[in-house]
């Protein structure tokens, strides 16, 4: 039961949408207190988000199940959600600092989600989750234990009951059958150094050529390494008299940024998908 809850949807454009969507939560009893729609031109589809209150406590799995009958009239593909916080698991290695900012805004309330367990594959940030009142789990990972490793960590997945997966500078590569497993619920942070400066050292690669921006991209986890659906960029301007370990910094405030927004939308229902891309209302 909830009083107050989201409906996402996504359809083919045509008229009448808006107003059957209306007309049915006004039917419902329920209030529309945040509206918002993109009309994507190009692929002809209507993407919509509403944030709904009521008086009376309301069943979302009885309402979804109303709903069906003008979701199949327009084509909608929907879903309703609770105002729960989600449940998200922490993924890192070694580097902490987006772990750090993600704990911060979290115990600040400004997440939009619960931080349910830290995972890594080094022990060696154990103190600051467990300083923040958080389960920290160790699951080391070589190339003959990975299956094994991707296993326990989907097993973790369930056993917090954890919504969302957070990639936070956790330096793996997901087996494709582990991406298709948290398809749409695991979000990876990277510089955006990566498609020019691949391999190691990219900041040093880009202080040779003289970069003149910083960024960080914040997307969804799939096969296609570094490659999903992008939520979130973050860029900064800097200039000649930036060394390496200067752009590190700047790099590392870029990529704790674009990853906190990027998370938050998703918790807060604002980010859909649409195809290799995604519709993120603000």
């Amino acid at each position: 039961m909830s009083r107050s809850f989201i409906l996402t949807l996504s359809c083919p454009n045509r008229t009448g949408i808006v107003r059957a969507v209306s007309a049915f939560l006004f039917e419902h009893g329920c209030d529309i207190g945040e509206y918002q729609q993109f009309d994507d031109p190009l692929r002809g589809r209507l993407h919509l988000r509403t944030r709904v209150g009521a008086e009376h406590d309301v069943d979302l799995d009885a309402i979804s199940r109303d709903f069906e009958a003008v979701a199949a009239e327009f084509g909608m593909t929907f879903t309703f959600h609770d105002g729960a916080p989600a449940r998200i698991l922490v993924m890192v290695s070694k580097l902490g600092h987006c772990l750090n900012d993600l704990i911060f805004r979290w115990r600040a309330g400004s997440l939009g989600a619960d931080i349910v367990a830290v995972v890594s594959n080094h022990p060696d940030l154990r103190p600051m989750a467990e300083a923040a009142g958080l389960p920290f789990v160790h699951v080391p990972v070589t190339a003959e234990t990975k299956p094994e490793a991707e296993a326990q960590l989907l097993s973790l997945v369930d056993a917090y009951d954890a919504e969302l997966v957070v990639l936070a500078r956790y330096m793996q590569v997901l087996s494709d059958e582990t991406c298709k497993a948290l398809e749409g619920r695991a979000i990876n942070i990277h510089h955006s150094f990566l498609p020019g400066f691949t391999g190691a050292r990219p900041y040093h690669q880009a202080y040779a050529r003289g970069v003149k921006q910083v960024g960080a991209t914040a997307h969804y986890v799939t096969p296609d390494l570094d490659e999903g659906p992008i939520i979130e960029q973050e860029v900064i301007r800097i200039d000649h008299s930036y060394d390496p370990k200067a752009l590190q910094m700047v790099g590392r405030d870029a990529e704790a940024l674009a990853l906190s927004r990027a998370v938050r939308w998703h918790c807060e229902r604002r980010v859909l998908l649409t195809g290799a891309s995604t519709v993120v209302f603000r």
